[in-house]
């Protein structure tokens, strides 16, 4: 069945029901868990600053995402540990978030994709759902949607 579960997290109260609801489904199947974050590239822009300026830019937007992703990370891999779920951190930045998800779970082995979507307007439905709807389309691996 199912021993390894990736499970996209970004920081938001969604995000905090996938780690719960997933440290559960893990303990169900006796499953691992790796957790991913996946952080936005610096926009490009025309008018993007030169030389030190923008290498000084980069290395902030670099620093900010890493903090980001490291606590988040962290706190997800402390709710796993207290429960005995085994977890792996896993963070990359990306302009495609959805597809950048669906590598990344073929890359660490994953054998499916745990998500969250509460999709009650459509508001949460566009904001919240679009990565979804996406991951499902373009994964070849199976995605759980939770709600």
């Amino acid at each position: 069945m199912y021993k390894h579960l990736f499970v996209p997290v970004d920081g938001s109260e969604l995000s905090h029901r996938a780690m719960d609801g997933s440290i559960e489904l893990a303990l169900q199947l006796r499953a691992r868990i790796t957790g991913f974050v996946v952080e936005p590239d610096l926009p490009l822009s025309t008018n993007a600053p030169r030389g030190d300026e923008f290498i000084n830019r980069i290395k902030d937007h670099e620093a900010k995402n890493e903090a980001h992703a490291g606590a988040l990370l962290s706190q997800f891999e402390k709710r796993a540990q207290s429960k005995g779920v085994q977890f792996t951190a896993h963070h990359v930045t990306s302009y495609s978030v959805d597809q950048t998800i669906v590598d990344e779970a073929q890359k660490t082995g994953a054998d499916m994709i745990v998500m969250v979507t509460h999709g009650r307007s459509w508001v949460g439905k566009f904001v919240f759902g679009l990565h979804t709807k996406n991951v499902i389309i373009e994964s070849p691996l199976p995605v759980l949607v939770l709600r």
